[in-house]
This record gives C-alpha cells, structure tokens and sequence, in this order.
C-alpha cells in the first residue's frame, strides 16, 4: 500500500526523538555562576573552618550564596548572579592564602537524573560566557639560541673531560664557535664532538690566534627544535591553565608560531596574564673557584640586595628536571618552595653535588622580557620588540651534603613569589619565550547580551519561517512546522551528545539550518503539488513527490555539506564553530525532511481515499 511505513521505521524516529529529547533537555537549566576553591597542588581541600570563615566573609559583604557544594578536590560556592559572582570571587581570595586557587566558573544545574544518562547542556564560547583571549607569538629564534647554549655547555664538559684545551665560546645565530690553542687540538676536538652532536655541520676556521671550529645547525635540526618548542609550550600552557581551574579553557595552535589562549569565565585578566606569559625558569649552578678561567664564569647580582657572585657558566640542572614543586614556610617562618626532580635531574644534581660538597651552589631566577617601541614603517607605526633576559641569584647556600631527588629553594621575597614560582615550576617551563600579540577581554555581561540577541535571532527566523511554510502550505505546512521543531531539538541534543562549542557564528549556522531544512520540505511539496496538476490521484502525488525529490535533496546538502567539512578543516574558532552546527543541521535536516515529515503524512493521510490535497 503507498505511503506506509513499516513498524520498524515509526520505532527508530520515536527511539531518536526520544534520545535527542532527554540530551536537549540540560540546556533547560542554565549554568549558575560559581566560585571554585581548590588546593594549589598537592594540598588539603578546604578545611571546615576556613568554609565557615569563607561564609561568614560573604554575608558580611551582603553576598547571598544560593547554594555550597564540597567535593573530593574542590569547594564550589553557586551565586545567583555575575556580579555576585565577581565581588564573591574578591572577598574569598583575599581571605585565603596562595595554598588555594580561587577561580570563577559556571557550575551546571542540571538534576541528577539528566546527569545520570550522561546529559549536560552544550558548551558555550567564549563570545557567550564572556572571558579572556590571548594571542601569543613563540619566539622561534630564542628557541635556537637556547639549544645552542645547552649543546655549548655539554661541548665544554666533554673537552673537560677529555683534558682537551679551548678559550672562547660564541654563540651567533645558529652557529657556536669555540677557539683552540692549535689546529691539533681542534682537530681532536672536532672528531669527538661530532660524535655526540650529529645535528651540526662542522667547519674550520682561521683565529687570531690559533685555530677555531665552527659549528652550525642543519636546517632540519632547526626546524626540529622549533616545532619542539612550540609543542613543549602547548603542553606547559595546558597545565598552568589547568592550575588555575578555569572550566573549559582553549589552548591550540594558530599558524607556524602562535598559540591562541581563551579563557571563558575568567575576568581577572591582570593575573591570567601573569600566569600564562610568565618566562621564569630556574637555574642550579655552582659557585666558581678563585682559579676558574675567566671565560668559563659569569657574575651575577642577587635579586634582593646589589651584593653579586661569580658563578659557573656551566648549569647543573635547569627547571625542566623539576617534576614537582609545593609552597611551605621554613622554621623561621619564610617562603620556601619545595623541589622534587625526575630521574635525570636526580641524578645530575647528585653527582654535581657529592663531588662539591662545602661549596656553594647558586639558585638563578631566569625570565625572558622584552622592550617594546614603537616605529614609523612605511608610514604606518609598527611595535617592535627588543626581547632581553634577566637573571638574578635568588639564594647562594653552601652543600652541606649529596642533594638527591628532593630539596627546598629558600631567598624568597612574599609568599605570593613562591606560590606563582612553585606553579611555574609545576606546569613545566616553557622551551621559548612567548610576547603577547593580542588581548581581548569580554566581560560575563556582554557574553549574556551575546546569548539573549542570538536566542533572538532564531525565534525571530523560526517564527518567520513557521509563519511562511503555515500560509504557503497550509496542513502540510503544520507537518513541515513541528519536523522544523524537532530538527532544533536534534541539533541541540547532537551538540551535547558531543561536546562541542556554542559560539556567535555557531547560532548563525543554527539560524542557516532554519532555512535548509524547510528548503528540502518546499522541494517535496512543490513537488506533489506538480503530481496532482498531471492528474495523479493524491496518494500517488505523495509517494512520486517524496520520492523524485530523494535526489535533488541529497544532492544539495551534499554539496554544502562538503563545503563545512572543508570549513572546519581548514577554519579556526568562529569558522570551525559554524562549521559544526552547519554540518549537523544538514544531517538532521535531511533526516526530518526526509523520514520525520514523510512518516507524519503517512500517519495522517496515508491510505486514505482523499479526493483533495490540502497543499
């Protein structure tokens, strides 16, 4: 019989409807604005005193909560409102110590129900929930430099060891240069260091006096050590972004040497910018003997007095071999930071350390800073950055014994330094120094106003469509309305179910889903319409409208599909964002258009013996 489906087909629509019912539906409950507390690392959760205080604190302030939660790792405090929120947010961090983190976030409230079947409301952007975007450049050059000066030290430990005689050591570009008594002596120098150093391309070269080898890096070792650092600072970016417990953060990479830095929720942007582009590394060196060449140390001055010491140029171990790293105060009540070292690390200090014991081993502060000035090129003022480096000896202590895996850094100034170094060290250091390209900051009001035009935007574009297909189709144009209903339903819950993002140009796909899925309705309605004007009897009319119009359909969302797919592939934020909910409303507009509309007309008129077609 024409226009019947089988039960088979009327169970698998209701079993998706259902499905894209219950995962739209935490978007019903909208997210509460929070106040997380959670411990820096590796610390205890916040104690039943420090919560009453944290109470107290806020009623004082005249800052209703809505509601407390404790959890395994964390505090969350629900406000009903931004502003709450922000205010909230400045009582609590100036009443805890740096042994806390205090972030702003949104806390769901969906019920436990919804929670149970693994549903949670879609992820909104940082255009949305308001927030922080960073656009930071890796300085690719420093990278180089940096390897070169680590290869340079372990060049002058193993001509050490081999008892082999240099004077100077330059470093120019990608390029070392170290200088020989005699050609002999390079010569010898060149054949073992060409063993241990593969990447570099060796030639000799006339000196003032004597004999120099200069060493220069393959462009292909350059190209490794550059996506080396800008990989190995995703990964440190990552961590510090994940200590600050911020919900949701993005960090990705944009083109050859950028990184891209989005906060959502975050509105302190003073302190996310001290913490993301933060430089600072750690060096451990020893102090340099009396009879110490010249060339092989490097004066440096304490970061808390003009007192300065001569130090070894060569480093121990640096921050990297820093697998963990905790704030405490010693006996006399000062900040510390308690060190912990990976393997290696362990290692090198101890070796460094059970040979040199009752002389005194440097802590050096290392951080990558620029001068910014501003220049007229061509017209137009260009800023350039004349990147410089600090170092400062935060303590000199004497080694008392063999240090191994764990030990403490003490000369600190506050409490806040040694809780922002401990972080640091923690997230790892970063392989380049990064400089701020770009900052952008929308505040949680703005984001708000963002939600409420975009909800706009699609009531207005629904109402106009349902309003269009109603008068042009008149019943068959109420099947189109309630399938263009479910097709936003199914949108919703499909970008739930899967995690993505809601941003501004994502409501636009949304809007452009719309208009494409009643597109497919008016091509199969047009279509009966020119069955029933050749004579076909209504039944007919239905059956060869659905079906001839199969193709014309399924061409057309094909083809746009393709074309997000392309979009999201090549695309960065905003693109890839209307890329996804262009993608998934042509999937579900097809299935609505196609299978939701049809099995309704089947139900309503199908087999029917109609003698007129209200189309």
């Amino acid at each position: 019989m024409l226009n019947r489906y089988p039960l088979w087909k009327y169970l698998l629509i209701l079993l998706v409807l259902a499905v894209g019912l219950v995962y739209s539906l935490p978007n019903l409950f909208p997210a509460d604005p929070a106040v997380q507390i959670s411990p820096a690392s590796g610390g205890e959760n916040l104690s039943e005193s420090q919560l009453e205080r944290v109470q107290s604190a806020l009623a004082d302030a005249d800052i209703p909560l809505k509601s407390t939660e404790r959890g395994a790792n964390s505090v969350l405090l629900r406000l009903d409102s931004a502003s709450d929120q922000m205010r909230a947010r400045g009582v609590v961090d100036g009443l805890l110590d740096d042994d806390h983190v205090v972030a702003v976030n949104l806390a769901e409230s969906t019920p436990s129900w919804l929670r149970d079947l693994a549903a949670s409301p879609m992820t909104l952007g940082l255009d949305l929930r308001g927030g922080v975007h960073f656009l930071l450049e890796v300085d690719m050059d420093a990278a180089v430099t940096q390897r070169l000066e680590v290869n340079a030290s372990a060049m002058r430990e193993t001509l050490r060891s081999e008892r082999i005689r240099y004077r100077n050591t330059e470093i120019d570009g990608r390029t070392v240069s170290m200088d020989f008594m005699n050609a002999e002596d390079r010569d010898e120098a060149k054949s073992l260091i060409s063993r241990d150093f593969p990447d570099f391309q060796y030639a000799d070269a006339e000196a003032d006096r004597g004999a120099r080898l200069s060493m220069t890096l393959s462009d292909q070792a350059v190209d490794e050590i550059q996506d080396y650092a800008i990989n190995q600072n995703l990964t440190t970016l990552r961590n510090r972004v994940n200590e600050l417990g911020v919900a949701e953060p993005l960090v990705q990479r944009q083109g050859p040497n950028r990184i891209v830095v989005e906060l959502p929720g975050v509105q302190d942007t003073a302190a996310a910018k001290r913490v993301v582009g933060a430089t600072a590394n750690l060096e451990f060196r020893l102090e340099a003997r009396p009879d110490t060449p010249e060339q092989e140390t490097e004066t440096l001055q304490f970061r808390s007095s003009p007192r300065t010491a001569e130090l070894m140029r060569d480093v121990i171990i640096t921050g990297d071999s820093v697998s963990s790293a905790t704030r405490s105060f010693d006996e006399n009540g000062r900040p510390q930071v308690n060190i912990d070292l990976d393997g290696t690390g362990g290692t090198l200090m101890n070796r460094a350390t059970r040979s040199n014991i009752g002389r005194n081993m440097a802590v050096v502060f290392i951080e990558h800073k620029t001068n910014d000035r501003t220049v007229m090129k061509d017209g137009k003022p260009e800023v350039v950055r004349d990147p410089y480096t600090e170092r400062g000896i935060i303590s000199l202590a004497t080694i008392q014994s063999a240090l191994g895996n764990s030990f403490r850094i003490t000369g600190l100034d506050s409490p806040t330094e040694a809780a922002e170094l401990s972080l640091l060290l923690r997230s790892g250091s970063l392989a380049a120094p990064i400089y701020f390209v770009q900052e952008r900051t929308i505040g949680p009001s703005l984001g708000q106003d963002n939600i409420d035009r975009g909800i706009l935007s699609v009531q207005i574009g629904l109402l106009l469509v349902v309003a269009f297909m109603l008068l042009r189709y008149k019943a068959f144009g109420l099947i189109a309305n309630v399938a263009l209903g479910v097709n936003l339903v199914l949108v919703i819950a499909a970008m739930s179910m899967l995690g993505a993002t809601l941003t501004l140009p994502g409501i636009a796909g949304i809007v452009l889903t719309l208009g494409m899925a009643v597109d497919a309705n008016v091509l199969i309605f047009e279509r009966i319409r020119e069955e029933l004007r050749t004579g076909l009897s209504v039944q007919q009319a239905i059956h060869a409208g659905y079906e001839r119009a199969f193709t014309s359909i399924v061409d057309a969302n094909l083809t746009t599909l393709l074309v997000a797919l392309i979009l999201f592939s090549i695309g960065t934020g905003p693109v890839k964002g209307f890329a996804v909910t262009l993608s998934l409303g042509i999937l579900t507009s097809m299935f609505t258009a196609l299978m939701v509309t049809r099995a309704m007309v089947n139900l309503t008129v199908g087999g029917k013996p109609l003698k007129k077609l209200w189309i």
